[in-house]
């Protein structure tokens, strides 16, 4: 089934035009550094949250109000200035794939995972069937790729109202050794906001050291 993006308009305005290749570039003397650009998927079982967690972080208010399953893939962009730490004025551009949880896009999922950086797996921990499913996401999003495990970030998301005591979440072998978080955007919406600013702070260093290795290579 081949399904044509969904590109939603960045908060501020901003709409890149295409597909972007995601990497940045090193400035040539003293030129200003360029932005780095990273594509991140957020993928798990249907109605987890994918789509209120990548509408959050981006500050899009799209859908904000109803549940609308996400057909195919929904790109939104995300903005950081200086998140890569190197006090050189240079950010990073995420590009946050919503990916639909309806296992009948999975003849697509190749074209998403390419050019990759990272995999945030979305699940309800209130449900059974997520914490099994859980691990396919992984196998096929992460495993399959050479992703290393600290560029996956397990999110178990709470909904609002939701009940029950799932806070000392225990996962088996391989998910146990993944970040795991946990979302209440009702309760703690900014501690919420400061893991994920953790983890593409870690996509970032991923990138630049890749790049450096790479840079190395050539000079050797």
């Amino acid at each position: 089934m081949d399904v044509a993006p969904y590109r939603a308009a960045p908060a501020g305005g901003r709409h890149s035009q295409g597909a972007s290749r995601l990497a940045g570039q090193r400035p040539r003397g003293g030129a200003v550094p360029a932005m780095l650009r990273a594509k991140v998927l957020l993928v798990g079982p249907c109605e987890s949250g994918k789509s209120v967690l990548a509408n959050f972080v981006s500050e899009s208010t799209e859908g904000i109000c109803s549940y609308s399953p996400t057909q195919g893939v929904r790109i939104l962009e995300y903005e950081r200035p200086n998140l890569n730490g190197n006090n050189k004025g240079a950010g990073c551009r995420f590009e946050l794939w919503d990916c639909s949880g309806d296992q009948k896009f999975e003849t697509c999922w190749p074209a998403l995972m390419k050019d990759s950086h990272g995999v945030i797996i979305v699940f309800n921990p209130e449900l059974p069937s997520h914490l099994k499913e859980i691990e396919m996401w992984y196998s096929c999003f992460v495993q399959q790729q050479p992703l290393l495990d600290s560029q996956c970030l397990l999110v178990a998301h709470h909904k609002p109202g939701s009940g029950g005591d799932t806070e000392d979440l225990s996962l088996a072998y391989p998910l146990n050794k993944l970040k795991l978080i946990h979302s209440n955007l009702e309760e703690d919406p900014e501690d919420v906001r400061m893991e994920f600013i953790k983890y593409f702070r870690s996509i970032i260093t991923t990138i630049n050291e890749s790049r450096e290795r790479e840079e190395m290579s050539i000079i050797s």
